[in-house]
C-alpha cells in the first residue's frame, strides 16, 4: 500500500499546525510502522519552494519517512498537460489534479483535507489523515 500526502499535510505536519498537526504526525508515524510507502513527487517540491521553503528544510522535512519507504516521482511534460485538461472538466486548481494524477499513477491512497478532491474520487482513492486505520 502507497500514500500520497497532499503537501499541506506535509506542512501541517512540518510547522506543527495545532490538531491537524498532531493528526499529520500520527499518520506519518503509523505509515512507518506499517512499513508502508509514502510518495512525494516532484511537485510537491514546486509548490513547498513557492512557499518560500528551500532544498535543506523540504529534505529535513523528509526525514520522518525512512529511507527505503519514500518514493521519488518525477514529473512529465503528459503530467502537466492532462492535470490541466482535469482542472478544467472539473473546476479545481490544475495543482489538486496533478497531485490525483500522481496518486492514481502510483496506486496510492492520496491523505488530503481539500475539498477539491471530493470532485477526483473515481480517479483515486482519497481519505482524511485521521480517517487511516
Amino acid at each position: 500500500m502507497r500514500y500520497y500526502l497532499d503537501t499541506s499535510i506535509w506542512l501541517d505536519y512540518y510547522e506543527k499546525r495545532g490538531k491537524n498537526g498532531e493528526e499529520a504526525v500520527k499518520l506519518i508515524l503509523k505509515i512507518m510502522e506499517r512499513q508502508r510507502v509514502v510518495c512525494f513527487s516532484d511537485y510537491h517540491t514546486i509548490e513547498l519552494k513557492r512557499l518560500n521553503y528551500n532544498l535543506e528544510q523540504i529534505a529535513e522535512m523528509l526525514k520522518i519517512v525512512k529511507p527505503h519507504l519514500l518514493r521519488r516521482i518525477h514529473l512529465q511534460r503528459h503530467h502537466f498537460r492532462t492535470s490541466r485538461q482535469l482542472a478544467s472538466q472539473r473546476s479545481i486548481p490544475p495543482g489538486d489534479a496533478l497531485h490525483a494524477l500522481l496518486a492514481k499513477e502510483n496506486d496510492a491512497t492520496l491523505i488530503s483535507r481539500d475539498a477539491d478532491f471530493e470532485k477526483l474520487k473515481d480517479l483515486c482513492e482519497t481519505k482524511k489523515p485521521e480517517n487511516i486505520h
